[in-house]
């Protein structure tokens, strides 16, 4: 699974961390939602295609929080 983009709602500590992500495997399209940093809690969803899936992390950034995009980690070796 290669992950496309990542961003960060800007805030440090566990209840106020959220992150999203954006992920590909194959022809699958992963959108992860955390709360609480690493060790928090994810929701998942699974889609089709790439348009769903920014659909979806358009819908998640949406609100009140500074969203930053973060820069991908590279792909493992």
């Amino acid at each position: 699974m290669e992950q496309r983009k990542h961003w960060w709602n800007g805030k440090w500590g566990r209840l106020a961390r959220r992150d999203v992500f954006l992920r590909v495997d194959a022809d699958r399209w992963h959108v992860e939602q955390r709360a609480g940093g690493a060790e928090g809690v994810s929701r998942f969803y699974e889609y089709d295609s790439a348009e769903e899936a920014e659909e979806t992390v358009r819908a998640l950034l949406d609100g009140t929080d500074t969203w930053r995009e973060l820069s991908p980690r590279p792909p493992r070796v």
